[in-house]
């Protein structure tokens, strides 16, 4: 590209990709081909887009969709406050479960499917993504939207009462209090989870969870918001409230009928509880 002139659509999107390569802390570098290769604009539906920023939305002056490849919210519902995500954080929570080839990933909370694509760019060759959606109409359009692509398979349903696969990878876009043990269960060994904990109003963080040979290993990575998760955002499901500190101290995860909580527990749930000591 010369000076003064208009970069490229192609351009732009390749300039994106290198910020979310950078934005994940991988060294992967299948990470920033994926997000050269899916076109956001084909899961955000006709322009003018509206853009998120600060609870309000600013319409993009055309449907040139070279206004969407920056670090923007995508509002994809307005009057539920549904939008597509920050690509950054996206990009963070991509790199710190790093999907790889073969792997079986479970995407909860799939919006219209631009993150599930980017994951199923990552399991191949050979994986499989299960993308679940709740909203009828979302689980609509992501079926739509993933039509030429392979190895995934779009649920209409709760993901926090479904039997799931076997899984190395779940993946959750939308705020948990607490994760439903059948996610823990489903995880096979050295499989993640990772999830916007948002165990009360003060805390919203993005939690990774591995089954190691010994239990459940936790890490509390960065701050995450997300819309409440359908079916896990039920404050009454825990007896002790974490702290913030707390919530960032996190270590393990427990299933309280392999062990009872004791004075490691910095949250503990009805199924399950949080430790500050590694397991």
């Amino acid at each position: 590209m010369t000076a003064g002139s208009r970069a490229s659509l192609d351009e732009v999107r390749a300039h994106y990709a290198k910020m979310m390569a950078a934005a994940s802390n991988s060294t992967d570098g299948r990470l920033e081909r994926a997000f050269n290769m899916v076109k956001r604009e084909a899961f955000m539906g006709p322009g003018p887009w509206q853009i998120v920023v600060n609870r309000r939305c600013i319409e993009t002056p055309g449907d040139d969709p070279a206004f969407l490849y920056q670090n923007v919210l995508v509002a994809l519902d307005r009057t539920r406050g549904i939008n597509n995500g920050e690509p950054f954080l996206h990009a963070a929570f991509i790199g710190a479960v790093a999907p790889r080839p073969g792997e079986t990933a479970i995407h909860v909370g799939t919006g219209t499917g631009y993150y599930t694509a980017l994951l199923s760019t990552l399991v191949a060759p050979g994986g499989h993504v299960h993308a679940i959606e709740i909203d009828r109409a979302l689980a609509k359009r992501t079926r739509e939207n993933l039509a030429s692509f392979e190895g995934i398979s779009v649920i209409h349903g709760d993901a926090t009462s479904l039997e799931l696969p076997d899984a190395d990878l779940i993946y959750v876009s939308a705020g948990v209090v607490v994760p439903p043990m059948s996610w823990l269960q489903a995880l096979r060994p050295g499989g993640r989870i990772i999830m916007p904990w948002q165990a009360n109003d003060r805390i919203g963080l993005a939690v990774r969870i591995t089954r190691t040979k010994w239990g459940y290993d936790a890490r509390a990575l960065m701050p995450a918001y997300f819309i409440p998760c359908v079916g896990a955002s039920d404050p009454a499901e825990c007896s002790k409230v974490p702290t913030v500190a707390g919530a960032w101290s996190i270590r393990s995860v427990w299933l309280t009928r392999d062990r009872a909580p004791d004075d490691t527990a910095v949250a503990i749930y009805r199924d399950m509880w949080f430790s500050d000591a590694f397991a």
